[in-house]
This record gives structure tokens, sequence and C-alpha cells, in this order.
């Protein structure tokens, strides 16, 4: 059966004086581009711990605070993956992580590099529409 595989996307921060910035990272596993980190939540996990697993395997750093929003969403994978039989996209909620270290160390089997960007940078950025919707309702929620 073709189903869909349930994962976090993570908005990530940091703050710089009166500066937010974004962590975008450019992704090299699956497809080419600009993302936040995401990822699926494994068996028995709840949302909140996969957010802190997959911010420690993206980026080596563990949040300050974590914040969940109501923002779902779905999407269907560009390609087949060889990795994912059976999956044919992911569904997904939304938080946002403040960190305090900008030293990011990425898991080189998924990304190239990472830039830490301010809001107009970094929505011009990222890749995907879904990505950039979400951006703005968490940087509209921490500048409010």
């Amino acid at each position: 059966m073709r189903k869909y595989r349930k994962a976090v996307f993570i908005a990530v921060y940091r703050k710089e004086g009166k500066k937010i910035l974004y962590l975008i990272l450019k992704r090299k596993l699956h497809w080419k581009g600009w993302e936040f980190p995401k990822g699926g939540i494994e068996n028995k996990e709840t949302e909140t711990s996969a957010v802190k697993r997959e911010l420690k395997e993206e980026t080596h750093q563990f949040p300050i605070k974590i914040i969940k929003f109501k923002e779902k969403g779905k999407y269907r994978y560009p390609k087949f993956l060889d990795d994912r039989p059976n999956i044919i996209g992911q569904t997904y909620r939304l938080f946002s992580a403040q960190i305090k270290d900008k030293k990011i160390k990425i898991d080189k089997k998924e990304h190239l590099a990472y830039k830490w960007l301010e809001f107009k940078k970094a929505i011009k950025i990222l890749t995907w529409p879904n990505q950039k919707k979400c951006l703005r309702i968490v940087n509209r929620h921490i500048n409010h």
C-alpha cells in the first residue's frame, strides 16, 4: 500500500541582538535546493521528540525553545525514492525551534551547506512553497 510518512517541519532560528536569523540547509539527498530542518516521526515517537531528534541529527544542536503551530500540510514526493518504498509523500506539522549556537554541524548525507539568513533572504532562497508559507507563519509569530 502506498502511503504518506508523518513528519515535522522545523523553522530553526536564533537571535543576534535585535535580529532574528533563520537556519536554511542546502539539500543534496533525494533532491537539490534549500530547506529548513525536517524529518519523519519514528514509531512511538511524539512530534516534539521527533523535533529534538531531527535537530540533533541535522544540526547537532539542542533547542532552548520549541513552539508547535496549528499549521499542517501534505505533499507528494516529486519522484519515487528507492529508500522509501511504498511512501509517496509526507504529512507534516510545523514547529519552530530557537537555538543559541550559530555553529552547525550538518549531516553530510543529507545536506551540503547551511546559511543563517534574515527573513527576507531566507524566504527567497527556500525551494518549496509550503516551507515559504511555514516560514511566514513562524516569522509573524516571533515578531508579533
